[in-house]
């Protein structure tokens, strides 16, 4: 199981997120790392993972506000050998362009996270994935939910047709909550779209925890909390 470590920006700095409250959200207290600043956290939760993945997490931008693109920079910029899956609050592909355009080369290694509580219309949804973005990166759909009610204006959990090869399952009143992953629901999007590769989130508390989302048919968790209270093991290359 692919353990990809998650930052979570708010106010220029790293939170806990816990549950999808993103108003009352924290400052990260770990026992990994010894600040609340986002270049620190990024590179010791990599290092842990030993990952090749990062996902952030732009609260402010996915509340209508000012983005952290210049933090978005600095990590590319400091971790060359990572892959960071952003999510922006991206409304539609042009969104994400825009940021990419302003990264130069370094785009090549930030695949946009398409989130269902974002994107604006059924429209977005199909030209964030069409052949001709695909060839010229290829973005992420994320499938978000709460408390049973998917966050889904633009209809993207009705259309499996339109899903790119990746997929992530998002349960975000489990995040930070350690209550265990959602593998009825995870299950449910793999019937689905039996060929995307399915990346969970929210829920993770154990190695046992991995261990049931890996035969769920997860090829991928998203983690922060369980990473930071060390109950998850250190992984090696």
């Amino acid at each position: 199981m692919n353990v990809i470590p998650v930052i979570d920006l708010l106010h220029g700095q790293v939170v806990r997120a816990v549950r999808g409250d993103r108003q009352h959200y924290r400052p990260i207290a770990s026992a990994l790392c010894a600040s609340s600043d986002p270049l620190s956290v990024a590179r010791t939760l990599c290092e842990y993972c030993a990952a090749r993945q990062l996902y952030v997490a732009d609260l402010d931008a996915l509340q209508g506000g000012v983005g952290h693109v210049a933090v978005v920079r600095q990590l590319l910029e400091a971790l060359p050998g990572i892959e960071l899956w952003l999510d922006a609050g991206f409304a539609d592909v042009s969104q994400a362009q825009a940021l990419c355009a302003g990264l130069g080369p370094m785009a090549e290694r930030l695949v946009p996270v398409f989130g269902s509580e974002s994107l604006r219309s059924r429209a977005a949804l199909e030209a964030c994935f069409t052949s001709e973005v695909r060839r010229q990166g290829s973005g992420i759909l994320s499938l978000d939910r709460r408390n049973g009610e998917r966050l889904d204006a633009a209809g993207c959990w009705e259309s499996p047709a339109l899903w790119p090869a990746r997929v992530i399952v998002m349960t975000l009143e489990r995040v930070g909550a350690g209550t265990g992953p959602d593998l009825a629901t995870l299950r449910g999007v793999a019937a689905l779209s039996p060929r995307a590769q399915l990346i969970g989130a929210g829920g993770i508390d154990s190695e046992a925890d991995l261990a049931l989302a890996r035969e769920a048919g997860a090829s991928a968790w998203l983690v922060a909390s369980a990473l930071h209270d060390l109950k998850l093991a250190r992984r090696s290359v």
